[in-house]
């Protein structure tokens, strides 16, 4: 049976052009290209990715760059200022970048110049860490335990203090802006952490130098270092690799008191090698042997008795050193400084003082000159040797005390000495101060001039004569009169001037007839009493007296005690200031001797009528 179902009818497809059909068909394919080109290259291109562009516009703001992506890259102006803040990109310039992101709102591709920069230090850091090369970078600051140093890049790294220099350096911000070649001795990218050497560079170059230095290096050579380090016994002296030693008493023929004052560190030196020990590479160094010894000509320019300039260069307790030129020092003794007592050389000089002296002796092979200071001035001594003899009686102040006598000026220069004993004919005074005090004037005469040791020995009491030789026959036994009471001691008693010059001494067992009273409830310094002399002894030049037997007894009006000291016998004196002792003074004394013993005699009769009546 045949199926008689009618069909549907199918539209008829429109009829195209072959030309027109082909066209159509490689568009569609180009696009697919296109497309499946273009996912393959985002697939390619990550964030953190480097990338070389090239830059096709450089705005106000930002800097374009082509990467060979669909979407051009932008990088903020700043990343290419430089240090002079200038802006250092131009079209058509090659660059390489780090991809920030892929796409921005703006459909763009946010790239960085600098994070590629510091990302391809950090590999050539690494590459040169491990092919042990060095790297340059600038010291930016100072941080704790050592320094900053910052790299191309602008990538930090750190110098550790003992990784400075050879030694350590005390000021490390002198460094600040300098620029160095290191060696990377830590590196750890992950941590940012670098690590830097320059103390190992050093090491080389010094032991590369040094090992050229000891090839030549011998006693006796003359070379040329660098001042390296300066103590308070030396400066030591970079020679190339090698230090030597140059010892502050070979620096200089003369004085250096510190060798600062001679030295900088860094300067330039030319020293001979004194000794230089292979094994222990120790060597000594001299400078003052490059030049001549100025001694070598010391004895024909410095002749005794010249007169020469110097400059005060120090002072000790025995004298002063003065440089008379360089290298040549000469001591003037503080013996030599003053013809009068001496002082400390302190008093007369300063250091740096300018002064003129004589030259007293020469010793060249010691290297000694033996300086004078008062030969500029005359000799006292010889002035005084020249006005003065012994029997003179001169005026003066006591200059010094000691306990054995008074010194008393009698010219600048010249003093003469009082003993203790020549003081005084009746008191015996064991301390000088008791009775003198320093700038006291006095009268003596000059017993004695010894021109040799140049010392002059002088009296007080020899101005007067001796009481002793009248005392027995004016002051007789039993005699009542005036004393003054010059001290009081409990045991001894009580010691009373009789007159001036003379005294005596009153027991303790003859002030009272209570032999348990306190003395000193009795008398008193300075009272006026009266006592009788109960004992004479010329022998011991000693009078006794007694307080409490004199009772009512009258006082012999002769014998009466005056407040007033008796002037002591008047001498012409001259200009000079002395006096001299003349036949009318002696024929006096012997006329007072005849007068004493007159007077004596009268009271003598007086006394035996008084015991006849």
């Amino acid at each position: 049976m045949t199926d008689t179902t009618p069909t549907e009818p199918q539209p008829e497809s429109p009829k195209q052009p072959p030309a027109a059909a082909r066209a159509s068909a490689a568009k569609s394919e180009s696009f697919a290209d296109l497309f499946e080109a273009t996912q393959t290259e985002a697939d390619r291109l990550a964030e953190g990715d480097i990338v070389a562009g090239t830059i096709i516009k450089v705005g106000r703001d930002a800097v374009v760059v082509d990467i060979g992506f669909k979407s051009e890259g932008v990088i903020p102006l700043g990343e290419f200022i430089d240090g002079t803040g200038k802006v250092s990109a131009n079209a058509g310039d090659r660059v390489d970048v780090l991809v920030e992101s892929k796409e921005n709102d703006d459909g763009l591709v946010m790239l960085s110049k600098e994070k590629a920069d510091k990302l391809k230090v950090w590999d050539e850091i690494s590459a040169a860490c491990e092919r042990d090369e060095l790297i340059e970078g600038t010291i930016t600051q100072r941080v704790k335990g050592g320094l900053s140093v910052t790299m191309r890049g602008g990538v930090k790294a750190f110098l550790p203090g003992s990784q400075v220099d050879l030694r350590p350096v005390r000021n490390l911000d002198k460094l600040l802006g300098q620029t160095f070649d290191f060696k990377v001795i830590k590196f750890n990218k992950k941590r940012g952490n670098i690590v830097l050497s320059r103390r190992v560079l050093l090491e080389r170059e010094r032991d590369r130098l040094k090992a050229e230095t000891l090839k030549h290096l011998e006693e006796g050579q003359i070379v040329t270092g660098t001042v390296k380090n300066i103590t308070e016994y030396g400066a030591f002296v970079d020679l190339g690799g090698i230090d030597g030693l140059l010892h502050i008493t070979d620096m200089s023929w003369g004085r250096v008191n510190h060798p600062s004052e001679m030295f900088d560190v860094g300067d330039e030196v030319t020293v001979k090698v004194l000794k230089y020990n292979a094994d222990t590479e120790r060597v000594s160094l001299g400078l003052k042997q490059t030049m001549e010894d100025p001694w070598n000509h010391a004895a024909g320019q410095y002749v005794a008795g010249t007169k020469v300039k110097g400059k005060v260069v120090s002072l000790t307790d025995y004298g002063a050193f003065v440089e008379l030129e360089r290298g040549i020092e000469g001591l003037i003794h503080v013996s030599e400084m003053t013809w009068t007592k001496p002082k400390h050389p302190s008093k007369i000089l300063e250091i740096d003082q300018e002064i003129e002296c004589v030259v007293l002796d020469v010793d060249v092979q010691n290297k000694r000159i033996s300086l004078g200071l008062k030969q500029l001035e005359p000799d006292p001594w010889s002035l005084f040797a020249r006005s003065y003899n012994a029997g003179d009686i001169i005026r003066g102040k006591v200059r010094s005390l000691t306990e054995y006598g008074v010194f008393v000026g009698i010219e600048d220069g010249v003093d003469g000495m009082v003993h203790k004993s020549d003081l005084s004919w009746t008191q015996d005074i064991q301390n000088p101060a008791d009775v003198y005090r320093k700038g006291d004037e006095v009268e003596a005469i000059i017993l004695s001039i010894n021109n040799e040791d140049k010392k002059v020995s002088l009296g007080i009491k020899q101005l007067y004569e001796d009481p002793w030789t009248y005392v027995p026959t004016r002051y007789t036994e039993g005699t009542v009169l005036e004393v003054r009471v010059v001290s009081v001691d409990q045991y001894e008693g009580a010691r009373v001037e009789l007159e001036q010059h003379v005294e005596g001494r009153i027991p303790r067992g003859e002030l009272s007839h209570d032999i348990a009273t306190d003395p000193s409830d009795v008398l008193k310094a300075g009272d006026i009493i009266k006592a009788q002399i109960i004992r004479v002894d010329p022998n011991e030049r000693s009078l006794i007296l007694s307080f409490k037997s004199v009772g009512d007894q009258a006082v012999d009006e002769s014998m009466r005690f005056s407040a007033e000291p008796a002037k002591r016998p008047s001498r012409p004196v001259g200009p000079s200031g002395r006096a001299s002792a003349t036949f009318g003074d002696a024929l006096a004394g012997k006329l007072g001797k005849i007068a004493g013993a007159i007077k004596a005699d009268e009271r003598s009769e007086s006394g035996d009528s008084r015991e006849e009546e």
